[in-house]
């Protein structure tokens, strides 16, 4: 009787570890897919950032320079705390962009500058929900991996929480994209 006992515990036990690494799994990669949604709406950025300084350019050159550096800043960061921080600058280089536009009458009036604030005001509203989603996929990760007694099993196997997509105070007021 008992070596059925410690089989039947065994097996349990061995089935609660594969359910709990193929649950952890699945997380781990709704957490990677949120984090591509993050990346297309910062690549669709990146994209509209120039088309702004372009048109921005004939005002004000030297605000061109200082978008540019954000932008390559933002290049280069590679996980979520260095991808939010590399954010808030562009934020703040938006701000000020936006802030140009409304020292020249002639280019609030542009429209293809005015078309570029829609698309702009439309892709910080994509990107909040992405940034949204995207932090509750790493907290219900993270809470997963925490709990006992999966944390027992998640970190023999090698489970790392991972980082929420933070950008500091003065980052998380998007800049208004309307004049």
């Amino acid at each position: 009787m008992v070596p059925i006992i410690v089989v039947v515990v065994v097996l349990l036990l061995v089935v609660f570890a594969v359910l709990s690494f193929n649950k952890l799994i699945k997380q781990r990669n709704q957490v990677a897919d949120a984090w591509a949604g993050i990346d297309v709406q910062l690549t669709r950025r990146a994209d509209l950032v120039p088309n702004l300084v372009e048109v921005v350019k004939a005002y004000r050159l030297h605000e061109q320079d200082t978008l540019e550096h954000v932008v390559e800043a933002r290049t280069r960061a590679r996980g979520a705390a260095q991808q939010g921080d590399a954010e808030e600058k562009v934020q703040n280089a938006v701000g000020s962009l936006l802030a140009v536009a409304e020292a020249y009458p002639d280019l609030k009036a542009n429209t293809n500058f005015q078309s570029l604030q829609d698309e702009l005001a439309t892709l910080e509203e994509d990107l909040s929900f992405a940034r949204r989603y995207y932090n509750g996929t790493v907290r219900n990760y993270n809470t997963s991996q925490e709990t006992f007694p999966v944390v027992v099993f998640a970190t023999a196997l090698g489970f790392r929480n991972a980082e929420y997509f933070q950008a500091d105070l003065d980052a998380k007021a998007a800049p208004s994209a309307r004049m």
